[in-house]
């Protein structure tokens, strides 16, 4: 590919532009003719040119690019009117819906300040991030149903890479991150393509045990930890690469550790204590310690940040139900690289997780013939959020239990049994 010269000091453009590579050929595995949708913020301009370049010689059709600017984002909560903040752009994902229907792959790439909004008003966070969800509908079912092939990638941000190292120059934070993200990206690896070709047969050998082993339920025990999360009926665990309904195999996550499944939102009891902090809405969130009963968080406390935390779990009454289970060991790279990423799409793969509120009907058998009603009644969870966190370490155990009752050990001190 062209030498595009904009890459900041430190971050390597060639381990850059293999990045790209593996998000158009293993993230998307993009396909001749095929339209593409990416969003990212205007700071991640160096990747997003990369990832068009690749797009195009894979044959796309047309890619549109959508940017986020956090100054503008600032303005709106410094400037904007009270009203502004129950609105969102209604238009911009009814026409992203109608891309994805038509054929078009979705591609985000994350980056932005996680601490952006943590100085302003959590309600208008709050109100922001509903109205938001609400709009988005149209452009999320194509995503959540897995109708298209998308995917998310990463671009190491100043701002992103001040919160994760804050006592480092702002040259040396960014290559820091760059390092962390091109190797848990697998692009530092001689040949990529390979090197994910060989995590997802792994991961896919994780899924099939325990597709086979058909567990109603997983118990998770550790310290503040003693959850019951029942499976839903006819649930179906996924990890790595998967074939959406339109026949394209990608992978939605780069980088990715996890096998998942979704929980039965009814079925959910016990306490759970979260294993590292949550960024949510501009906040970090510690400390989290909830109760299900039922299925439905009853009680929820946090260290840090607990308004927010109950803010997110009344947005809608499947708020505080389950949307996802997910098994990573603790071996993780993502979890032996010692960082806090403040971002879901890293730390989740550096521990198991749970996630509060809409389920996959993909992590259903025939899962894309079934209607928004069968998934409810077999279990699935329906919500405006999908908010995952962190549960999982070197303390925690968890336990399958079969139809009969049996207990099967599946991790024990956080690795695979």
């Amino acid at each position: 590919m062209d030498a595009i010269a904009d890459v900041p000091a430190g971050v390597d453009p060639a381990l850059l532009d293999r990045l790209a590579e593996v998000a158009v050929k293993v993230g998307l595995n993009l396909q001749p003719g095929q339209d593409l949708i990416l969003t990212a913020p205007m700071a991640a301009l160096p990747l997003v040119r990369r990832v068009a370049a690749h797009a195009y010689a894979a044959g796309a059709g047309l890619v549109t690019p959508l940017f986020a600017d956090e100054e503008i984002t600032l303005a709106r909560f410094r400037h904007g009117s009270d009203e502004s903040f129950d609105r969102a752009a209604g238009w911009l994902y009814r026409g992203m819906g109608e891309a994805y229907a038509a054929g078009a792959a979705r591609m985000a790439v994350s980056g932005d300040n996680p601490m952006l909004l943590s100085e302003q008003d959590p309600e208008k966070v709050a109100r922001a991030n509903r109205a938001n969800s609400t709009a988005y509908k149209p452009a999320l079912e194509k995503i959540s149903t897995f109708a298209i092939n998308w995917s998310i990638c990463s671009y190491p941000t100043p701002s992103w890479a001040r919160q994760v190292f804050p006592g480092l120059p702002e040259d040396e934070a960014v290559a820091k991150l760059a390092a962390a993200i091109f190797a848990a990206s697998r692009v530092d690896r001689p040949d990529p393509v390979a090197a994910w070709a060989e995590h997802n047969d792994g991961l896919h050998a994780r899924a099939k045990w325990l597709n086979d082993m058909r567990f109603e339920a997983l118990h998770f025990t550790g310290p503040g930890t003693d959850l019951t999360v029942g499976l839903a009926d006819g649930h179906e665990w996924h990890g790595g690469s998967s074939v959406a309904q339109n026949g394209v195999t990608c992978n939605p996550n780069i980088p990715t550790e996890e096998v998942f499944t979704t929980p039965h939102a009814r079925h959910v009891e016990g306490w759970v204590a979260a294993t590292k902090p949550l960024a949510h809405a501009g906040t970090l969130i510690e400390g989290i310690r909830v109760r299900f009963e039922g299925g439905a968080i009853v009680e929820a406390q946090a260290t840090r940040g607990e308004a927010v935390l109950k803010k997110l779990i009344d947005t809608d009454e499947g708020a505080r139900r389950l949307g996802e289970v997910a098994l990573v060991p603790h071996s993780s790279p993502i979890s032996q690289s010692g960082l806090l990423f403040y971002n879901t799409l890293y730390d989740e793969n550096a521990a198991c997780h749970i996630a509060l509120g809409q389920c996959y009907s993909k992590c259903f058998l025939d899962g894309a013939s079934l209607s928004a009603e069968q998934i409810a009644a077999q279990g699935g969870n329906a919500s405006l959020i999908h908010v995952d966190w962190m549960i999982g370490s070197d303390q925690v155990d968890i336990d399958g239990i079969t139809a009969s009752g049996e207990r099967v050990a599946v991790f024990r001190k956080g690795e695979w049994a």
